[in-house]
């Protein structure tokens, strides 16, 4: 547990120094506390008091990382102030780019994706960019393919360590991928086309966005219903993803034994991170999921709470912007959630008589959407109140998805009919997945508004703070239970209501 004050010290030094641009400020001020508590970890020792020495020994360590980070941001957004590109702010110049994410909808016939830098004009340059072109040019856009082009060059519109923004004036002279980005973007590709010939038009899109994140072919009216039912995160890369697919494969341990099944996950691993493509989201899922499977498999928290902090430490060691990323705050505290929350309340469900699969599943469901809630509705500004019950629904068909798409993709490249055929067992699963999201999505109360912002992100984690708390009382489980009662009723009606015509002109 010691690492865990370190763990978040380091993210909140990092975030804080990005967004102000105070790290060396805060390093000092982390130098400052460490020294007195060091001299707390003494006294304690002085008068034997061990929960004084510990403490301070746990300040310590927090500090050293304050100060590491610290320094470390503050080197980092001095060379985002002073980088070449911001003498070309406004104007056109030449480009040179290799990407790091697939390009997602930015508009009317727009895209936009994040690259390095590569060049600019004539010299060499370095940075992370944010590019947005054409989708008729840039559609296609493959992880890891350099391309050059021209484009007017912008200040960053938020602070994520990005020097610039692009906005590409016409085609990109595109250069050879390398070759893990040409055999993913093969896989990928054969995949979807093996979907299309097999499953019909909904299904088939869907597919490749639930195995392998690859949004691109989805429509704008399934997006909405998926952010209504709270079933976004389905279609990203994620550490569930992660979990589902190397613990299908841990599951032959008892085959071929507990080391060649660890070495075949490992294996399995890697090879997903690279059909999926090494995106930095993928590689945040890579590390999350490992971590959440580490405390699936041990069954205790206590050897994934310190895997956790110091995933979070190494990951923002290593991409410092990952502190003001959205996606990782989820994946942290969604992954919280499943290693410390989630056990506890299945365990006294199951002291009450519930079956454990559906305890687990309600209680899964339930802690990742509570402590998540917070940062989507401080984000979009609303609240999904079906979210939870429309993941508890769909909660047992995300394996096997997950798994038989995957197996499917990997078969796409020498065997695609068996690939067709194992995609042809996703199809009915495909199919209520689909519904389910449609279905909730219509529920007239589906989502509530809310303060977007800071704002938003404190009312609706005290409002989840309460009902746990709450929930302990007997009264507070029944004011619960029929306000949740009569909101379905309501919505019922308002759906019959509007199926049935009445009302209407």
């Amino acid at each position: 547990m010691r690492l865990v004050p370190a763990a978040l010290v380091g993210w909140l030094v990092t975030a804080a120094g990005i967004q102000w641009r105070m790290g060396a400020t805060l390093a000092v001020l982390c130098a400052v506390l460490g020294v007195g508590a060091v001299a707390l970890c003494r006294y304690g020792g002085r008068i034997g008091q061990p929960g004084w020495r510990l403490a301070g020994a746990a300040a310590a360590a927090a500090s050293v990382t304050g100060v590491g980070f610290g320094w470390a941001v503050a080197l980092r957004t001095a060379a985002v102030e002073q980088h070449p590109i911001t003498a070309v702010f406004g104007m056109t110049a030449s480009v040179a780019v290799t990407p790091t994410e697939s390009p997602l909808p930015a508009g009317s016939r727009r895209v936009m994706f994040r690259a390095n830098l590569r060049r600019l004009d004539e010299a060499a340059a370095t940075g992370r960019v944010v590019v947005f072109a054409s989708g008729s040019d840039f559609g296609e856009v493959m992880v890891g393919q350099p391309m050059a082009f021209r484009a007017r060059v912008s200040r960053p519109a938020r602070r994520d360590l990005s020097v610039a923004v692009l906005t590409a004036g016409g085609a990109a002279m595109r250069g050879p991928p390398g070759p893990v980005a040409r055999a993913a973007h093969r896989v990928r590709s054969r995949f979807a086309d093996a979907a299309v010939r097999v499953l019909p038009a909904e299904q088939a899109r869907m597919l490749p966005a639930l195995v392998l994140g690859d949004t691109s072919a989805i429509t704008a009216s399934t997006g909405r219903d998926f952010r209504a039912a709270g079933l976004t995160h389905l279609m990203a890369v994620s550490g569930a993803n992660v979990t589902i697919v190397c613990g299908a494969v841990l599951f032959s341990s008892r085959l071929i034994g507990p080391r060649m099944a660890a070495v075949l996950a490992a294996v399995t691993l890697v090879a997903f991170v690279i059909i999926v493509q090494p995106t930095a989201s993928v590689l945040r899922a890579a590390v999350m999921g490992t971590v959440a499977l580490l405390g699936v498999l041990s069954a205790r928290s206590r050897q994934a709470v310190p895997s956790l902090a110091a995933s979070v430490l190494v990951l923002l060691a290593l991409a410092p912007h990952l502190a003001v990323d959205i996606g990782f705050a989820l994946s942290v505290v969604a992954t919280a959630a499943l290693v410390l929350l989630a056990p506890v309340w299945t365990a006294r469900l199951v002291a009450r008589g519930w079956p454990r699969p559906l305890a687990a599943a309600l209680c899964v469901a339930w802690a990742a959407n509570l402590v998540t809630a917070p940062l989507i509705a401080g984000i979009s500004g609303r609240l999904s109140l079906v979210s939870t019950l429309a993941n508890l629904v769909v909660a047992a068909l995300v394996a096997p998805i997950t798994v038989l798409g995957s197996a499917a993709a990997v078969l796409c490249a020498w065997w695609p009919t068996g690939a067709e055929l194992l995609i042809r067992f996703t199809g009915p699963e495909l199919w209520w997945v689909c519904h389910v999201a449609q279905w909730a999505g219509a529920v007239p109360a589906a989502t509530v508004s809310v303060p977007a912002g800071g704002a938003g992100v404190a009312g609706v984690g005290v409002g989840a703070v309460m009902v746990v708390v709450g929930w302990r009382w007997r009264w507070c489980r029944r004011v619960l239970a029929c306000s949740a009662l009569c909101l379905l009723a309501w919505s019922a009606t308002q759906m019959l209501t509007a199926w049935a015509g009445v009302g209407a002109s």
